[in-house]
């Protein structure tokens, strides 16, 4: 999107991971992660989707230099092969020393790594088994890092959930080998990543330290953007209170709307005279991907997230008024929980993304 002021690159990137570097306001996080894998306990990354959880670990991992990182990225895993392919794609995407020790031990086991797809792809009759796999490439991970220091991420692991034997097969590779392996499991789903280290029936059980990452702070958003418009000739004002009084600290969302008002202050400008042009352009900008969003969830979620949106709350007048009953409410508001759509915050139950929130109370008059 253009805008009318924007000299030069914005100071306020937000769109994707960031660079270790463009990671602010994370300095007591990153430090703590880090000296979990330092000490080499093993930690789960709690948070909603666009709380930046990918972006602090590729922080973390530049921190942690003297350590070769692994990404497995399990987003929307579906099957035992899905989980397969997803950690040989991880080790064939190594480089350097990772990736020849990778590759001489893939090849002990008989795996070439990065061509699994292709195997999978083929005629049944040839086809490898995706258990038998998975375990071996588990067990080239661990004898990686038994010879050289190594940080295995797993990314999106509430996915884990839905898929039979995966996670079992993750325990009893590495349940012998947390001294030798940095391990760090993400999600986004808070409250099945809460389930999968907290039940008793999981296999991680009782395995990992769990860790929020939460909404920036005030303090934090203040320097953030502050820092942001001084760089760039211009002052913030008022703009951070703004920002946090609309976002509540939201990462994405607060460093999107600072960017749209740094994008509309001109040289010299003052960043809350911007507020007002910038919250239309982020409305205008995300209408239709929060009008989808919206549409995707059923009658009773949608009258959950519009009733939230108003009040904070599924019971109230607003509840009344939108004929939403007290036994689906529950339901739909466990079940938006689980997704990392609804959070309660300070015992107010709030939508997690604040343009969302924005939109329902724009877009419905009730």
């Amino acid at each position: 999107m253009w805008y009318p002021c924007s000299v030069g690159p914005s100071p306020f990137p937000h769109q994707g991971p960031l660079e270790p570097a463009e990671v602010l306001g994370r300095d007591d996080l990153v430090e703590g992660l880090v000296r979990r894998v330092t000490n080499r306990r093993v930690t789960a990354l709690l948070g909603p989707r666009r709380y930046g959880k990918t972006s602090v670990l590729q922080r973390v991992a530049t921190e942690l230099g003297g350590l070769h990182t692994v990404f497995v990225d399990f987003y929307e895993v579906t099957s035992m092969a899905d989980a397969a392919v997803r950690f040989d794609q991880a080790l064939a995407a190594a480089t350097g020393p990772l990736a020849r020790l990778a590759r001489r031990f893939a090849v002990e086991v008989s795996l070439n790594l990065g061509a699994l797809r292709i195997a999978l792809a083929g005629p049944a009759r040839n086809r490898p088994d995706p258990r038998l796999v998975l375990h071996g490439l588990l067990e080239v991970i661990v004898k990686t890092a038994m010879s050289a220091p190594t940080l295995l991420v797993i990314d999106e692991f509430s996915s884990v959930a839905r898929v039979d034997g995966v996670a079992d097969a993750m325990r009893t590779a590495f349940q012998h080998h947390y001294r030798d392996l940095g391990l760090i499991f993400a999600g986004s789903q808070p409250s099945m990543m809460r389930t999968l280290f907290t039940d008793r029936p999981q296999p991680f059980y009782g395995q990992a330290d769990l860790v929020d990452i939460g909404p920036l702070s005030p303090a934090a958003i203040e320097g953030i953007v502050s820092d942001g418009f001084a760089a760039t000739a211009r002052r913030a004002g008022r703009l951070p209170a703004l920002l946090f009084n609309f976002a509540a600290g939201h990462p994405q969302r607060t460093m999107q709307l600072a960017d749209a008002c740094w994008s509309h202050t001109p040289l010299g400008g003052v960043g809350d005279d911007a507020w007002a042009d910038g919250l239309d352009a982020v409305r205008r900008a995300s209408a239709d991907a929060m009008e989808r969003l919206f549409s995707s969830r059923n009658l009773s979620e949608r009258r959950v997230l519009r009733s939230a949106a108003i009040s904070g709350s599924v019971h109230g007048r607003e509840a009344e008024l939108l004929d939403l009953g007290k036994s689906p409410a529950t339901s739909s508001r466990d079940a938006l929980r689980d997704v990392g759509e609804l959070a309660v915050v300070d015992g107010v139950l709030r939508v997690v993304d604040p343009v969302l929130a924005d939109w329902i109370r724009q877009r419905f008059p009730l």
